[in-house]
């Protein structure tokens, strides 16, 4: 085979993983629970530029084989230009169920979309992009997903989950704050941007984040290439540890952007199963 064919063929090969699937499993235990919950986390949909409805569908498919307690999207909703409407994408979101709710959070390229910045694709930023975060969160309220942007929730008794706004384009939190209500209760951050690690002013139980895509396209003994962080490639991907010890997960997420390609890197969807105890 030639380098023409070689490269034909890993080409193809990397636009198809762009479009298979993973399941990742992970269990994890978090002070202050008091009873097991299984928790899915979905992130970086994207859906627009390159994904679309049947994409999501399966994700969402995936999602609810597992009879999860706890449904968690971690921003990056949308990749569509300013006006679009993702119709098809809440039609696949208002399916997911589960009985302590599914909560989301905002991630950078739904700014995008928002017409928050200039983009090559997008063209200019666009005046009237918090209205049309507004419209997009009140699509996404109908689709039964509570939006939190620098607030927390109690989905159970005994968990305080907390949620962010984008790191890199919308209001920065305050943690301190936000974890001040959590009292025993066990602590989970959902966030987009794993660059928030290091800021954190106290422990947090769980951090769940997406963002980077696992670097996208990872070489064998190499890994990541290209990972959008200000820590290049510290927090690609898998486990890690935020400011005082605090545990955290990042996930490959689902869909692409750039261009529709993964190597060695599948789209991921995470299943957690959380236990009382230490982590």
């Amino acid at each position: 085979m030639g380098l023409l064919g070689l490269g034909s063929l890993l080409g193809g090969g990397a636009v198809a993983g762009a479009y298979s699937l993973s399941v990742t499993r992970q269990r994890h235990a978090l002070s202050g629970l008091r009873s097991p919950m299984r928790l899915v986390f979905l992130t970086d949909l994207h859906y627009g530029l390159y994904i679309g409805a049947g994409s999501v569908r399966r994700w969402v498919d995936a999602a609810l084989a597992e009879r999860p307690d706890l449904i968690l999207l971690g921003g990056d909703f949308v990749d569509i230009r300013p006006g679009e409407q993702p119709t098809p994408l809440l039609e696949q979101l208002a399916r997911l169920q589960a009985p302590l709710g599914v909560y989301g959070v905002w991630g950078n390229h739904d700014y995008g979309s928002f017409g928050r910045y200039d983009s090559r694709w997008r063209g200019a930023g666009q005046p009237g992009w918090q209205q049309r975060r507004s419209e997009l969160a009140r699509q996404l309220e109908v689709a039964g997903v509570q939006l939190l942007r620098n607030r927390a929730a109690q989905p159970r008794g005994d968990l305080q989950l907390l949620g962010t706004d984008d790191w890199q384009w919308g209001e920065r939190p305050d943690l301190g704050a936000l974890l001040a209500g959590a009292g025993e209760r066990a602590t989970l951050l959902l966030t987009h941007n794993p660059d928030i690690l290091p800021t954190f002013p106290q422990p947090i139980g769980l951090t769940l984040a997406g963002h980077t895509h696992g670097g996208q396209v990872r070489l064998p003994g190499v890994g990541a290439l290209v990972v959008p962080s200000a820590y290049g490639t510290r927090y690609a991907m898998g486990w890690h540890q935020g400011a005082h010890g605090s545990p955290a997960y990042v996930s490959r997420g689902l869909g692409v952007s750039g261009l529709p390609l993964r190597t060695l890197c599948p789209p991921e969807v995470t299943v957690l199963e959380l236990v009382p105890g230490w982590s």
